[in-house]
């Protein structure tokens, strides 16, 4: 909440920011090239880290060691429990999606007519768009909010009353 309210600037700008570039990115390049480059910077910068720390280390002849030895150290296997419970997730999430499709697509319900509707919403926007559209959103809307909460209450409050009216409640 306290990015969405953009308490610290800087936090909530560097978040903010970089979802952003990583959506615009991702209308410009595929998703296996944005990752790719990802992690070519996430590698280039382990890199560059530890030869600093060795150069470093041979300068004030100190004998730190391996400046990730603490990551290299850590367990990370899974155990026959876990991967048990993993694959029983995982194969009630494609059951759950499976039945799911099939509902869908033989129309169960008029669920597809919405589908149909959003396909004319779909040629006007790609799903990409939407996104980036929900981001700014996401992080412009509870700033504006909080600073214009009465008159958005008041409009709000003028809505709910018309709504109840034409509803008859």
């Amino acid at each position: 909440m306290e990015l969405l309210y953009w308490r610290d600037v800087k936090q909530t700008g560097l978040v903010f920011s970089s979802v952003l570039l990583l959506l615009f990115s991702l209308t410009q390049f595929s998703v296996v090239s944005v990752v790719a480059y990802l992690a070519l910077a996430a590698l280039s910068a382990t890199i560059s880290f530890r030869v600093y720390k060795s150069v470093l280390q041979a300068v004030q002849k100190t004998d730190e060691g391996h400046p990730f030895r603490s990551y290299l150290e850590l367990e990370m296997s899974l155990s026959h429990d876990q991967m048990q419970r993993y694959a029983e997730n995982t194969q009630l999430y494609i059951n759950n999606s499976l039945k799911e499709l099939r509902r869908l697509f033989l129309v169960q319900d008029l669920f597809a007519v919405v589908m149909w509707l959003l396909t004319y919403v779909g040629a006007l926007f790609n799903g990409l768009t939407l996104l980036i559209m929900a981001v700014v959103s996401m992080f412009s809307m509870p700033v504006v909010y909080e600073k214009y909460q009465a008159q958005i209450d008041q409009y709000l409050g003028l809505i709910r009353t018309q709504v109840n009216t034409v509803v008859g409640k």
